[in-house]
């Protein structure tokens, strides 16, 4: 019995010596070589009481740090549990050469340091078809213009499941670089083997002539082992790949181009959107709106849209709208811009046309897109010829009014010079002129009183001449709050007391020019849709202001004075 004592009392007493003398804790890399766009797992092992975590913080300077995963074990020998706790990091190296690892701290103890061998990247790809994953990209041309879109693709073939990953963008000196769409997810068949495949599009512009390399692109990530389900990285093992690096030999703009902007595109529209009238009257705006499209560029390599002003004609244009877009392939870049001509004379109005000169890539050759001129007859203003002016209301009254008075000065005049009596019918042709004259005096003083209210009709409504333009103006444009605001000044030439929309919808006569309100106030207030608001404006408009008390008026005044006005 003593000696079975004295056995495990020695037993003991070596188990403690050798637990003592193990390390608190431990470090080592899974590869002690790896090339450069490879990763590499760093391992730290720490028994139990350390009580802390590893600081991996030190790394950064030389390694790209890819994610940490934990994990603690629990063992009995003889009786006796023991608990460590490992930590697992990838890491990436940052470049080439020998990377001394730090002492890593976990709490009060530390890790003994490591070394790391980074060979040079490979020159040509990591993965083809039939192995695992594998990248691909096409450039397409090879050999193109300067300015002119690379259509670039990327195709990602991997034969697992993959739980995460990352694929480097392109990027080279001189060239811009656009992403296009949405990725796409396809499944294909290589040899014998089924791939996944991620399909991704880029639009390169090279900036520069001359010889322009696209560096390789790399993909890293963890795939599903289903080799080794329990193990501790059963949830992904590292994978990657590598793509060939790409050359373009960019030539410079064509020898024979002239001086004007460099457009090389795969095509181009040059469009007019409006349907420009035939005939018009002064005051009345004709709008054309022109919209340019490339094929291949951005809308930051357009020329911009200018027009100028035609004899006979104010010109107003409007703000560009600009855009660049694409189709998962392509650029696409436009500008659209609306021009207002106001036109301020009768005659012939010659709208301007536009000529833009691009260059076919798809025919290697010079082209000239053209819209053409357009000739307008302009007519004079609406009323000014058959509508006579303000002061010839009077003009009649006023001539036979000054007339009476010269015969009456001398009425004796007359008469025949006789020395004799007077006949009855000559006094009473006497006495019927002075009752003439009197009922003319009385029509004269009624037509002044009824002044005021006739300069107000629409006969008299040409000082609104300005206020009407300047809202079929800003209606061509689009602009309806300059519409608003010069439909209000122009009806208040015509009816002072009218202060808004609603005020004025309530005074007109006209159903379709009421409509034509209630639809500019929705679009304004309530965030209605505008869509061929302008149009409906213009034609409801066009023909002045339909008001309900004109109307009213002129069907109650008779269509001569009376005979015996009444006395006021």
């Amino acid at each position: 019995m003593r000696r079975m004592t004295l056995l495990l009392a020695t037993w003991l007493l070596v188990s403690m010596n050798v637990w003592a003398d193990a390390p608190a804790v431990r470090a080592w890399l899974d590869r002690d070589t790896v090339q450069l766009g490879e990763t590499v797992t760093l391992n730290v092992e720490a028994q139990a009481g350390v009580g802390a975590q590893p600081d991996f913080s030190v790394l950064k300077q030389d390694f790209n740090l890819l994610g940490t995963q934990s994990s603690q074990q629990i063992s009995i020998v003889n009786g006796v549990s023991q608990s460590k706790t490992l930590w697992a990091v990838g890491l990436e190296p940052k470049h080439e050469g020998r990377i001394a690892i730090a002492p890593l701290a976990v709490g009060k103890a530390a890790t003994e340091p490591l070394q790391l061998t980074v060979l040079a990247q490979q020159a040509k790809a990591q993965g083809k078809a039939g192995d695992d994953v594998f990248l691909e990209t096409n450039a397409e041309p090879l050999a193109p213009y300067v300015q002119q879109q690379v259509r670039y693709t990327v195709k990602l073939y991997y034969a697992f499941d993959l739980t995460d990953g990352n694929l480097s963008e392109p990027q080279a000196d001189g060239v811009s670089v656009q992403r296009l769409g949405q990725d796409k997810s396809y499944i294909a068949t290589i040899g014998a083997r089924r791939y996944h495949v991620v399909e991704r599009h880029y639009a390169l512009t090279p900036e520069r002539s001359g010889t322009v390399e696209i560096p390789p692109l790399s993909f890293r990530g963890n795939a599903l082992d289903a080799g080794d389900p329990t193990g501790f990285f059963s949830r992904g093992r590292a994978v990657g790949a590598r793509s060939d690096a790409v050359q373009l030999n960019v030539k410079p703009k064509a020898a024979e181009w002239a001086d004007s902007a460099w457009l090389p595109a795969a095509s181009l529209l040059l469009k007019d959107e409006s349907e420009l009238p035939g005939e018009v009257r002064v005051g009345d705006p004709v709008t054309r709106t022109i919209r340019l499209q490339a094929q291949g560029l951005g809308y930051e390599q357009l020329p911009e849209l200018a027009l100028s002003a035609p004899a006979g004609a104010e010109i107003y244009p409007d703000k560009t709208d600009t855009r660049t877009r694409d189709d998962g392939e392509w650029l696409y870049g436009e500008r659209v811009r609306k021009f207002a001509f106001v036109p301020n004379r009768p005659g012939t109005l010659t709208i301007p046309g536009l000529k833009v000169r691009w260059w076919n890539t798809e025919q290697n050759r010079a082209e000239t897109a053209e819209l053409p001129t357009h000739t307008v007859n302009v007519l004079p203003a609406a009323g000014a010829a058959a509508t006579p002016p303000a002061p010839s209301t009077g003009s009649a009254p006023a001539a036979s009014s000054a007339a009476p008075p010269a015969t009456a000065a001398s009425p004796s005049s007359a008469l025949p010079s006789r020395s004799g009596s007077v006949r009855p019918w000559q006094a009473l042709a006497v006495l019927g002129f002075a009752l003439w004259l009197v009922t003319l005096a009385l029509w004269w003083r009624s037509r002044r009183r009824a002044a005021p209210a006739m300069a107000a009709s629409p006969a008299t409504s040409a000082d609104g001449s300005s206020q009407r333009a300047a809202f079929l103006r800003a209606c061509s444009l689009g602009e309806f709050a300059g519409a608003e605001r010069a439909l209000i000044a122009w009806a208040r030439r015509e009816r002072a007391d009218v202060r808004n929309l609603g005020e004025l919808a309530t005074r007109l006569a006209d159903a379709a020019q009421r409509e034509a309100l209630a639809d500019l106030q929705r679009t304004r207030y309530a965030g209605a849709s505008a869509q061929g608001l302008s149009t409906r404006l213009q034609t409801a408009f066009k023909n002045g202001l339909v008001w309900a008390d004109a109307r009213a008026r002129r069907a109650a005044e008779p269509a001569l004075p009376a005979l015996y006005p009444e006395h006021p």
